[in-house]
């Protein structure tokens, strides 16, 4: 299914359930994909809502940013054209990215009914540096040489990611990949994202990462909110998950064992479970 964003920029997302349902929106983190997300489309589906996982802007199928603009506004206004286009306000769902995304279309836009709840996916106004750092170096490692194989690909991602056991089929990575005419694999996003020039000259990666911002984003929240933390994550610390909370104080938390910061990846079954109990409580 293709949407559109904020600038007319192309949006491509998969869709499960029924029309009819109330909807939910699946948002991925920084350098995934739609396909991050393992069985939650189908899972949200089988419990009554229209859901869609929609590619960033700049990532997977979704059209690249020709300005390479990737500041938190284009990835919010993304969410804004993205609502407006369905025909109630969804369950935002998103991880790391695309949580913060939502934080600020919702919390910055009062006055708008943007969004009947909100999960943040293992994200919050204040993470740590270090494991931002390292998601940086992670992107960065293989940007512009790529891989030579799938098998070098699952080895990077597992030396990254030790919680997750290395997959035997290595088949499911193709989604996360573009393999060029010199048959080597690159990653599935633009490299303007985390190497190039973000939004005006003005403009740095700063605006993803501005605790103030996001902090009076968050003050801002009213919906049932729910925050899901790896419990392994280093990224959100326990310090980060009890601020969240204190900026919103009706929101619940749900921590996840043997989790790191790609939740819903490391633990499907459990991140599936949390969300789907909660989005159940709070349908209209």
């Amino acid at each position: 299914m293709e949407l559109e964003g904020r600038d007319g920029n192309r949006l491509e997302a998969d869709v499960a359930g029924d029309r009819a349902n109330p909807p939910s929106v699946l948002l991925h983190g920084g350098g995934q994909t739609r396909h991050s997300w393992g069985t939650t489309l189908h899972a949200l589906a089988d419990k009554g809502w229209y859901t869609l996982a929609v590619d960033l802007r700049g990532h997977g199928d979704s059209e690249w940013a020709e300005n390479g603009d990737y500041t938190i506004d284009a990835f919010a206004g993304d969410v804004l054209a993205v609502v407006e286009a369905l025909s109630a306000p969804p369950a935002l769902v998103g991880a790391s990215l695309g949580g913060l995304a939502s934080l600020v279309a919702i919390g910055e836009h009062p006055e708008m009914r943007v969004a009947r709840a909100l999960v943040l996916v293992d994200v919050a106004p204040r993470t740590e540096a270090a494991g931002r750092d390292r998601i940086g170096a992670f992107m960065a490692e293989h940007m512009h040489d790529g891989f030579a194989s799938l098998d070098e690909v699952a080895d990077a991602i597992q030396r990254y990611n030790p919680h997750r056991p290395r997959p035997t089929n290595l088949s499911g990575l193709e989604k996360n990949l573009r393999q060029r005419a010199d048959g080597r694999w690159y990653w599935h996003w633009d490299p303007k994202f985390i190497g190039g020039r973000l939004g005006g000259p003005d403009e740095t990666r700063s605006s993803l990462t501005d605790p103030a911002r996001l902090q009076a984003a968050a003050r801002n929240i009213t919906v049932p909110t729910l925050l899901v933390r790896g419990r392994v994550s280093d990224l959100l610390s326990e310090q980060g998950a009890r601020e969240l909370l204190q900026l919103v104080p009706h929101a619940q938390l749900v921590d996840v064992a043997g989790a790191g910061h790609m939740v819903a990846g490391d633990r499907n079954d459990l991140f599936n479970d949390a969300v789907v109990g909660f989005l159940d409580s709070v349908r209209d």
